[in-house]
């Protein structure tokens, strides 16, 4: 079982760097199933809307949800990203060399989210990268078990893993 997973510092770094290991990766022929994310900066606001990519090529998921310029709860739209997670599971099931997801975050830490999709690719010896942060990194931990591998934020040293991860 091949699972790792990169956090990189600052704010959406994590996104731009799966979304670039998953070009490379494409662009190599590799086939792919998952998620990644591309935030785009609202005006007049600090918050952006974050959509995904399911991969290998679309659709396009908004998963953020508008609460108005008063709101401090969580701006996840949980419906649109169980949408995401369900065509996520179809493309795993169809296989895939590598299974690439945005966040492992707090849906997946609860027990929901991605998780099944994520075991589905693991039942099926599909490798699988995720971005994570700092608050989530226990509960994958705990998820994943000893077969969790943290990698570099760096694109040769997630690209690496991959190409190594993908071989047969």
């Amino acid at each position: 079982m091949k699972i790792a997973h990169v956090t990189a510092p600052g704010r959406g770094e994590t996104n731009r760097l799966l979304a670039q290991v998953a070009t490379a990766l494409g662009r190599d022929g590799v086939a792919l199933c998952g998620t990644v994310q591309t935030d785009t900066e609202t005006p007049r606001s600090h918050l952006c809307d974050m959509d995904v990519i399911v991969l290998p090529d679309g659709p396009v998921v908004r998963i953020s949800q508008s609460l108005g310029p008063a709101a401090s709860g969580c701006r996840l739209d949980p419906s649109s990203l169980e949408d995401s997670v369900a065509l996520t599971l179809a493309n795993v099931q169809k296989g895939a060399d590598l299974m690439i997801i945005n966040k492992f975050g707090k849906q997946e830490a609860d027990g929901r989210g991605f998780r099944d999709a994520i075991a589905e690719a693991m039942a099926r010896d599909i490798p699988v990268l995720l971005g994570v942060n700092d608050a989530n990194r226990p509960a994958l931990e705990a998820f994943c078990g000893d077969t969790l591998t943290a990698l570099e934020p760096s694109l040769p040293a997630v690209l690496d893993w991959a190409k190594t991860a993908t071989e047969t």
